[in-house]
């Protein structure tokens, strides 16, 4: 029983949250849309990379987010790179192959594309391989520049149900109720060790349980 109600609880999670905000500045945005783990709430996690305008980057993880900066010799061959990839018989969905892989591509730099990618990228057919090749690169991305981000704000989402466990008692001075039918911007000073990202955390309210996550907005971002 308590699997399924686990699997309907993120399922609901799933067809609440659609997308990431809108992210000011941001002309590359790849989000990865299944879970990492059993249990994970993918819609919350944060993006996997972000590219803005000046050449900041933020790549996230399950949990947390890294930012630094690409260089401009490095900022010229990804814009490159992107370049080979317009060329393509571009749709709003994409195959590369078999697989539960889920992606959503958004390049917005020139004419805006936003793509949802599914398979696994390395089983792509040769007419898809640059794209293929751009987004698992950036899936990967790697840069000694990067370093921990600490954001000023999280989009908090939650759905009445459990997980197992047990549940913690809620003490933040958000409302959780506010939060069950749209994410809501929420302080990061103050919110100490609740989980991040797409990690949920299991909260009792009274008679009622809830199912919590907290998403780390990026500069300018609002849920």
């Amino acid at each position: 029983m308590r699997r399924v109600s686990l699997a309907l609880t993120v399922s609901a999670l799933l067809a609440v949250a659609a997308v990431a905000s809108e992210i000011p500045n941001a002309v590359v945005v790849l989000e990865v849309m299944v879970p990492a783990l059993p249990g994970d709430v993918p819609t919350s996690a944060p993006p996997r990379f972000v590219l803005m305008e000046d050449g900041g980057v933020y790549v996230g993880g399950t949990r947390d987010v890294m930012a630094g900066r690409l260089a401009g010799p490095e900022l010229k061959d990804l814009e490159r790179r992107i370049a080979e990839v317009r060329k393509l018989p571009l749709t709003g969905v994409m195959t590369f192959g078999g697989g539960p892989q889920r992606r959503r591509l958004l390049l917005k730099k020139g004419r805006p594309l936003d793509m949802v990618l599914n398979g696994d990228p390395a089983e792509a057919p040769a007419s898809l391989r640059p794209l293929a090749d751009l987004v698992d690169s950036l899936e990967r991305f790697q840069h000694p520049s990067l370093k921990l981000y600490e954001p000023t704000s999280f989009a908090m989402s939650a759905k009445e149900g459990t997980l197992p466990g047990g549940c913690r008692p809620w003490m933040l001075p958000e409302p959780l109720a506010q939060s069950v039918f749209a994410p809501r911007e929420v302080p990061a000073r103050g919110h100490g060790d609740w989980p991040t990202g797409a990690v949920p955390a299991s909260v009792c309210v009274e008679d009622k349980h809830y199912v919590v996550t907290f998403r780390p907005l990026l500069p300018g971002e609002h849920p």
